[in-house]
């Protein structure tokens, strides 16, 4: 463990919340253990997952020519996370308004790759995805009923339900049942109603709860997010606006390059208490 105090940002994007570490030297031990405990809602400061704010050139030497800054993703469970589109906002934000970033175009190392982000002056922030890879179908069974689903890969794992049923009205308290065959780390699960009414600047209007693996539901999903607009989209160009119980995002699709869109917030920061973090570790 770090001999030295340790700080930490508390933020979200479209209320998909984190806990960021800046650790540009990776000097903090990061257990398993220390990240459930900093994302218990109770005991804890509460996220859905930990980002910490490493220098590429630690956390991935491969990628250091290309990106300066890596975000070193956990789920709250403790377990690796490839990729966060909402995260990435996030990181990206902070970046910028901590200094270590300038507004407009950076890019971002990730698990998933090098990944390029843009901050606008309004905090709103558009991040490139990578390809959406499509690619068969799976079933997910929630409540005793089985919801046919595209899967999608986005750097992470995907299953793309698109439902009759309001997807309001559906309990993900519990994990959804996927098949172990097919998904053999987990997956997410997304319930897609497909909506009528239009969206400016939108080819498309979705809705969509999110179950995420490592997680359990949460208020939004950006590659969640990308892997429905690029089911509803089939393999063609164009935008589709999608919205969770945390808010609107614009998903993108052009000559196969995914950009995700909306607001990041940092909500404060502080300082870790020593004698929690020692107990915490």
């Amino acid at each position: 463990m770090t001999s030295g105090p340790v700080r930490y940002v508390k933020g979200h994007g479209t209320q998909n919340d984190f806990v960021l570490l800046p650790d540009a030297e990776g000097s903090v031990e990061l257990t398993d253990r220390l990240v459930r405990a900093l994302c218990d809602r109770r005991a804890g400061i509460g996220a859905d997952g930990v980002l910490r704010v490493v220098q590429t050139a630690v956390a991935d030497p491969t990628m250091a020519g290309d990106a300066l800054w890596y975000m070193d993703h956990r789920n709250a469970d403790g377990s690796l996370a490839e990729m966060c589109g909402n995260g990435l906002r996030l990181f990206a934000l902070f970046l910028v308004h901590s200094g270590r970033a300038e507004f407009g175009e950076q890019r971002i190392g990730t698990r998933a790759g090098v990944r390029r982000a843009v901050v606008h002056a309004d905090d709103t922030v558009s991040v490139e995805m990578g390809p959406a890879l499509v690619g068969g179908s799976s079933v997910a069974r929630l409540g005793g009923q089985d919801y046919p689903g595209t899967v999608v890969s986005m750097g992470n794992p995907h299953l793309v339900c698109v439902t009759s049923t309001p997807v309001a009205d559906l309990d993900l308290s519990s994990a959804p049942v996927a098949d172990g065959s097919v998904f053999s780390s987990g997956v997410n699960v997304e319930f897609v109603n497909v909506l009528d009414d239009p969206v400016s600047g939108a080819d498309a209007h979705v809705r969509m709860r999110v179950h995420e693996r490592g997680v359990g539901e949460t208020h939004a999903c950006g590659t969640g997010a990308c892997a429905v607009a690029a089911t509803a989209l089939a393999g063609s160009d164009g935008t589709v606006a999608v919205d969770q119980p945390g808010g609107r995002v614009l998903v993108s699709v052009d000559r196969g390059r995914t950009w995700l869109s909306g607001p990041a917030v940092i909500v404060g920061s502080g300082e870790l208490d020593p004698v929690w973090l020692r107990r915490a570790s």
